[in-house]
């Protein structure tokens, strides 16, 4: 499936590049999100048309993730769990439990931003979280875990 970008999309290029991506991913998300559209004629010259725009608010958007990266950059999240004697949690904090500590400390980040390559955070201790704020913006946030005080 032959297709044009109309936003920087991760491992696949810029806006504006013409690229080949199987036709599950082209129909699938990058269709739907509006992050493509077909490389018809028509289209290239519609595409061409709004270039300008849509490169004005790829900047706009990057310099606002820039900003609340500024903001975000050495911030430490504590967040309280139940845990036995050896450090285990009962249960897991996961990216919405992180999303949520983050937003109570006054910054906005959403559940999808936060990012947990080796899934859950199931021990007490200090985890190096990455955020996803940009397809060009990554933030390491230090989120650290402590055990519930038992009455």
């Amino acid at each position: 499936m032959d297709i044009i970008l109309l936003q920087k999309v991760a491992n696949l290029g810029n806006i504006g590049d013409r690229v080949k991506v199987k036709s599950g991913y082209g129909r699938n998300f990058l269709l739907p999100k509006g992050k493509a559209t077909l490389a018809t004629t028509a289209n290239v010259a519609k595409f061409e048309a709004i270039r300008a725009e849509l490169e004005r608010n790829a900047t706009e958007e990057l310099v606002a993730a820039q900003q609340r990266a500024e903001t975000l950059r050495d911030l430490k999240v504590t967040i309280t769990a139940k845990a036995g004697t050896e450090g285990k949690l009962f249960g897991s904090v996961g990216t919405t439990d992180i999303a949520e500590a983050v937003t109570a400390l006054g910054r906005t980040v959403s559940r999808t931003e936060v990012r947990l390559p080796t899934g859950p955070l199931r021990t007490v201790g200090e985890h190096p979280i990455a955020l996803h704020l940009h397809a060009d913006i990554d933030v390491t946030l230090i989120v650290s875990v402590i055990a519930e005080e038992q009455a």
